[in-house]
Parts: C-alpha cells; structure tokens; sequence
C-alpha cells in the first residue's frame, strides 16, 4: 500500500526541480498527480515517463479562469482532489534600489496570489468530501530576513501566513493546510550551472549539516504533510533546511 494510494493531487511547478521529485515520489507512492507548469515539453515528458497516474496540464498559476477550469477538469475526469502542493516559485536576487517595482510585484504574484487563487479553486471540491491537504511551499527565507532578497522573502512571508488563515478556515471541513520550508536545493533554479556537490555544499558551512538538499529530501517531508500520517498537522510550519533556520554555525564547529 502507498502512502497516497487513491488519492489525487495537483503540483504546480511539477515539470522539474523539487515539483518533480514531488510529483514522481506522490506516484510511486500510489496517488494521481496532475503537474502543473509552464514548462511544456519538461511537463510532458516527465508525464509520460510517470505513466498513466500522471497528467500534464498547461498553466500560468496566476490564471484565475485557468485554475478554475483545471479545477473543473481534474474532478469531473479523476471524481476528486485530495492534495495541493503549491510549489511554483520565482526568485529574484538584488539590492533594494536595484529591484523594479514589475519584479517585486510578479514575485507575489506567482509566489503568493498564485497559491491563494489555487485554493480557492481546488477548496470547494475538498469540502465536498469532507477532506483534503493543501501544503505550500514556503521556504526558509519565509522565517528569517534575507541580504538582497526583499521581493522572495516578502513573498514567502506572506505564503506562510496565508496558510495559517486558510488553515483556520478550512479546518471544519476536514481539510489541513500547511506549510513547509526548504532551505538551498541541489536544483536548476539554484544550481543553474550543474556545479557538483562538494562545490556547491561549500557555500554552506555555516549551516549545521554543511550541505544543500537533494530535492527528493523535502519531498518526503511534503508526502508527510500530504498523506495521512499527518492526519492531525493543520497550520504547521514544517522545516527541511539542515538546521539553517536555527542560526549560524559556528566556523569552528567540531569536525566529524
């Protein structure tokens, strides 16, 4: 039995990165899952090599009428939606006066209007079965200021108290929301040019596990949010950030 087993989920941003280790670890463990993204031949692809528990659906996540209708066509072709993880993200890096307003502004559009839109359309079909799990995905830059990282912070401070509310809300109705907080990935958008662990892992020295995530490693922690192993984690802020989010280990921390 899989940790999913009957159950369907929407991923957005699910072509690649940790959306893709999402959306091929919710398979193995027996769910449906729709993947949603831009990226149309990364989408396609991994949907087929996924097989037929993977679907592919085109989507900017800042389309209203687009998640209403994708909202639509996923419960009149699967008869429900248990999960959402919204994942999609952009991420900027610059000085405050060096970041244009448009910058800042699409940020919270894709990173926090982006999942508000997504619940409001995929809610109303888990209220009609009385259950559901919604996880966003935040990120440690979501619990703590950041250098040059206004607009993504900003954006990942409001996702995380979007869940709280939308927890609040939704919980008589059975259904849980949550948030999770994923420090440095090993992924495309963090890791552009494929630079090998032992060069990327030593940026991060200072954190207490000294190296960055693969993104299979969060994605395990978001199968626990979804699945019913977390059956009473509502408005929880779970973390998967090698203990970045604690402080600033110490240079001269004991070597293994």
């Amino acid at each position: 039995m899989g940790r999913l087993d009957q159950k369907v989920a929407i991923v957005t941003g699910g072509a690649q990165g940790l959306g893709g280790a999402i959306s091929e670890l919710f398979v193995q463990e027996g769910g449906t899952v729709v993947i949603v993204d831009i990226l149309y031949d990364a989408g396609n692809a991994l949907a087929h090599r996924l097989g037929d528990s993977a679907l592919y659906q085109h989507l900017d996540v800042t389309d209203e009428a687009g998640w209403k209708q994708l909202a639509q066509e996923t419960f009149d072709r699967y008869g429900s939606i248990d999960v959402l993880v919204n994942n999609a993200a952009i991420y900027s890096y610059a000085l405050l006066e060096d970041t244009p307003k448009e910058t800042f502004q699409k940020t919270l559009d894709v990173n926090v209007t982006g999942p508000f839109i997504a619940m409001q359309a995929v809610v109303p079909y888990m209220k009609q079965k009385k259950a559901g799990a919604i996880v966003n995905v935040s990120s440690t830059d979501g619990l703590r200021g950041s250098c040059c990282m206004s607009a993504y912070n900003a954006s990942k401070w409001a996702l995380r108290g979007l869940t709280k509310c939308i927890a609040m809300e939704v919980g008589p109705f059975g259904i849980r929301v949550n948030s999770i907080h994923p420090g440095a990935m090993n992924t495309q958008m963090f890791n552009p040019d494929g630079d090998p662990d032992e060069v990327i892992n030593e940026r991060f020295q200072g954190i207490a596990l000294s190296r960055v995530s693969d993104p299979m490693e969060v994605a395990r922690a978001i199968l626990f949010l979804a699945s019913d192993e977390a059956s009473y984690v509502s408005g929880a802020e779970l973390t998967a950030d090698g203990a970045w989010s604690c402080g600033v280990y110490l240079l001269e921390k004991p070597s293994p």
